[in-house]
């Protein structure tokens, strides 16, 4: 099916949440220079975005249509077969929209090279509009994307992209049952993170960077090497779990494959909580009786990728 018009997915900068929140540039600047905030930076990250989406449309208005829509409306806007998305943003806004795109070409851009890493950003206001006529013309090259998966067991389901949070919704310590393998036992942690290949540089690398830290006290010439995940595998890691009469740390981690799922039952009468790629909004309820099968989904997000 031929491509007849693009999506960009942008997202509100830091400057416009915060007149969203003060009603004006005035007030939100006094706010944050009471505070002894730099506003300047919140200006010019602002600016730079501008810049760059305004490049983008222009290059992009000479090639093909498109309509641009706020990261809030992904999860009820329909992707189709005739479209191509275009997320211009941080690396997790790629993570938000490819939950929703049903495995439509995903060109993606980085409107600020010296803010962002841009894991995710292969393409930049300078070269993005071959990575569109390659899509346009079918001659592309893509990387294929696999999700995580969380089903409960009264079928509801979750996404994720980068990666699950199973815990708690506050700052308390979540309660469950655990079973990977043939080992089962009853945990008490800060909850846990499913990471996919994706989501490897993302909230898991901040578990190793911590791991890391922590033991680089007593082993000076310990050398940090960061998660390497394949393509049909998450790796799991629970976070600061706690030994007790009644709870085990023996499952800290392990690797999930389309053969070797991981069951989690919820031991929380209320505020049980699983949610996907940092999103709190997007999330399921896991208090009691729940049950949470985490594995490789079938889906697939499609990512272009500049070859």
């Amino acid at each position: 099916m031929d491509v007849e018009y693009a999506i960009i997915v942008k997202n509100k900068t830091r400057l416009e949440s915060l007149i969203e929140r003060f009603n004006t540039k005035a007030q939100a600047k006094f706010y944050i220079e009471r505070l002894n905030g730099n506003f300047e930076d919140y200006e010019l990250e602002h600016e730079t975005f501008y810049l760059s989406l305004n490049s983008l449309q222009t290059q992009l208005s000479k090639v093909i249509k498109y309509k641009i829509i706020e990261r809030s409306f992904i999860p009820s806007f329909i992707f189709s077969e005739k479209q191509l998305i275009i997320v211009i943003g941080q690396d997790g806004l790629v993570a938000n929209t490819a939950k929703y795109s049903k495995g439509i070409p995903i060109v993606a851009v980085n409107p600020d090279e010296m803010r962002y890493d841009g894991v995710l950003l292969p393409f930049n206001t300078s070269n993005f509009v071959a990575g569109v006529e390659g899509v346009i013309s079918k001659q592309f090259q893509s990387k294929t994307m696999r999700f995580a998966e969380a089903r409960l067991n009264d079928n509801q389901r979750l996404l994720a992209f980068n990666d699950l949070f199973i815990g708690a919704s506050s700052h308390v310590s979540a309660r469950y049952k655990i079973t990977f393998g043939v080992n089962t036992e009853e945990q008490s942690s800060s909850g846990l993170i499913v990471s996919t290949p994706a989501g490897s540089t993302g909230w898991l690398s901040s578990v190793f960077n911590m791991a890391y830290g922590i033991t680089g006290l007593f082993e000076k010439n310990l050398k940090l090497k960061q998660p390497r995940i394949k393509d049909n595998e998450l790796l799991f890691a629970v976070r600061e779990p706690f030994q007790s009469i009644r709870t085990q740390t023996g499952i800290t981690r392990g690797l999930i494959t389309s053969k070797h799922t991981l069951k989690i039952e919820s031991l929380m009468p209320s505020n049980g909580i699983i949610f996907s790629d940092g999103i709190e909004a997007d999330f399921l309820k896991f208090n009691s009786g729940s049950i949470a099968t985490i594995g490789v989904a079938n889906e697939t997000a499609t990512l272009v990728t500049n070859q």
